[in-house]
């Protein structure tokens, strides 16, 4: 018998945010919160009930999202993308400035 393991079956509620938690703090309507879920956008856990639960950084990160896709006019893919870059670019940033060889220049992320 195989598992989701996305579900996770708790005794208890499980930690982080639920949906309208993030929806109200990010400023996004729950059907779109849900959207970023569904296309991969955004990590949540599932509950047996089916309630989704979020990391405390999800509405920053859905907010982010949504400046970077409303702001430069991206589709959901390309969002992906960019997403993807910029946090490797911050990585890379933090790496350099840890092993001492970084640019005097700040970072731009």
């Amino acid at each position: 018998m195989t598992t989701n393991p996305s579900i996770v079956y708790a005794l208890a509620p499980l930690p982080g945010l639920s949906l309208e938690t993030v929806a109200r703090r990010s400023g996004l309507h729950p059907d779109v919160v849900r959207k970023f879920v569904a296309l991969g956008l955004l990590d949540a856990r599932r509950e047996a009930s089916g309630r989704l639960r979020f990391a405390q950084s999800a509405p920053l990160d859905l907010a982010r999202m949504e400046r970077l896709r409303v702001g430069l006019s991206l589709n959901y893919a390309s969002l992906g993308v960019v997403v993807d870059l910029l946090d490797r670019i911050s990585r890379l940033e933090t790496a350099l400035r840890r092993s001492g060889t970084g640019s005097d220049q700040p970072p731009w992320t």
